[in-house]
């Protein structure tokens, strides 16, 4: 497992963009530390390339970490499902050279937040 530390400053309106560093591998958790982000404050991550999803989660308040994952397909594009109950099943995002892109909206006048990506 390889870790990037990604921190990012808001601008006085609370806004923000940051990217981490190239990656490449399944990225199998973000963490964000609360430095002093207001309270509230919305995250958009996605991969810069192909705009994947990784995390989108409006109004956090405290420091949390979430393991971002995709649906999974058969060679036909239909959704692989587990069993007979039709459960859907997910697999770990993978970038290949690529960076994360972190936007933050309503996070306070200069204020910073942390965030570390775990890839493996």
């Amino acid at each position: 497992m390889r870790r990037f530390k990604v921190s990012v400053t808001t601008a006085a309106d609370g806004t923000a963009t940051a990217y981490s560093p190239r990656i490449s591998g399944k990225i199998h958790q973000i963490e964000y530390v609360k430095t002093d982000f207001a309270a509230g404050v919305d995250f958009t991550i996605t991969g810069e390339a192909t705009g994947v999803g990784l995390w989108t989660e409006a109004d956090v308040n405290a420091s949390t970490a979430r393991a971002p994952r995709q649906p999974t397909h058969s060679q036909v594009g239909a959704a692989l499902l587990y069993a007979a109950g039709g459960t859907a099943q997910s697999a770990p995002v993978a970038l290949a050279s690529d960076r994360v892109k972190i936007v933050i909206a309503q996070g306070g006048a200069a204020k910073v937040g942390t965030f570390h990506i775990l890839v493996d």
